[in-house]
């Protein structure tokens, strides 16, 4: 029996944005690789200015790539567009709703651009917000306001969902009512594409993770491939005292290190067995007579990842 084929929810190849600037042209996209599978959550990660919200609304059909392949669900933009846009739902970034509309009010106005899906009251159901319906948007928390943002791209039941850093903002209660409607989605068989710059977040709901830099695809995985790329699950993190410097390749033989670099003031070390590290690094430290203002140990994460391969963390960078 020859294997299932199936059409990925997005493909893209050698995908490139360029925009005209002194003294050279800017490449927010630079020949950027990505595939994402039906029916799975799909991580777009990495740094302010790294290019994934100029590649998201590409995929979403609001801007023109310079060059490349782009194939949404199938289709390329500019064949049957509203038949494509029929299909998805788009939570940007930033969403500005009119405040003087009640929140139901507002998932009809959104309802009335598609051909089908579910009631209004159905949607506000699915993302707690019953009890809000006849609420004003505008005395909406921020919580509220982003799961109604959710909502709006939910009342066409799209295949595909795009979410534009739909946490950004939110306090802890707010954020874990969102992964709740963002796991029920993804347990529906819709395809979601989630950027978020909470790795915790990535972790928890992405089937598997793109991390972005300069334009580019740099690592993808699922999380705990990619935190395996480190070659150890736990890092352990430490300060000298009197700032202290030393050269991180002296921890290296150390037993169960993996690998060893320096973030800011601290060094790092990634190691598979933290119980053997510990006792030597202390023992080493006591006998050369150097203090430490700080030791702490840690699961390895995505940002531990992020770090590694770019120098950077997620939030380094500008827009």
């Amino acid at each position: 029996m020859e294997p299932l084929v199936t059409t990925p929810a997005i493909y893209c190849r050698d995908l490139r944005k360029q925009y005209p600037a002194r003294p050279r042209p800017v490449d927010a996209v630079n020949g950027l690789d990505l595939e994402v599978r039906p029916g799975e959550c799909f991580g777009l990660l990495g740094p302010n200015g790294a290019g994934k919200t100029t590649t998201i609304e590409i995929l979403e059909g609001l801007l023109l790539a310079s060059s490349g392949e782009v194939r949404v669900l199938g289709q390329r933009w500019g064949d049957n567009d509203y038949a494509l846009r029929q299909r998805l739902g788009i939570s940007l970034q930033e969403t500005r709703l009119a405040e003087k509309l009640t929140v139901r009010e507002t998932l009809v106005l959104f309802r009335s651009f598609y051909d089908q899906g579910p009631q209004p009251d159905e949607v506000l159901a699915l993302v707690s917000l019953t009890e809000k319906s006849n609420a004003y948007v505008g005395k909406l928390s921020g919580g509220q306001k982003q799961r109604l943002a959710v909502a709006c791209a939910l009342v066409g039941d799209p295949e595909l969902l795009f979410l534009d850093e739909p946490t950004t903002g939110l306090d802890p209660q707010s954020r874990r009512q969102l992964w709740d409607i963002l796991r029920s989605l993804r347990s529906q068989g819709r395809t979601i594409l989630i950027t978020t710059h909470y790795m915790d977040e990535a972790e928890r709901l992405c089937d598997r993770v793109a991390v972005v830099d300069h334009g580019k695809v740099i690592a993808l995985g699922t999380p705990a491939e990619l935190i395996r790329q480190l070659g150890g699950e736990h890092l352990i993190e430490l300060v000298l005292a009197d700032g202290a410097l030393l050269e991180p390749n002296v921890l290296q033989d150390l037993p169960a290190v993996v690998r060893t670099w320096r973030e800011d003031e601290a060094y790092c070390l990634a190691v598979t067995a933290p119980h053997q590290t510990l006792p030597a690094l202390l023992e080493r430290f006591r006998t050369e007579g150097q203090g430490l203002t700080r030791l702490s140990t840690r699961h390895a994460s995505l940002e531990d990842v992020f770090v590694t391969l770019t120098g950077r963390h997620l939030r380094d960078g500008s827009d």
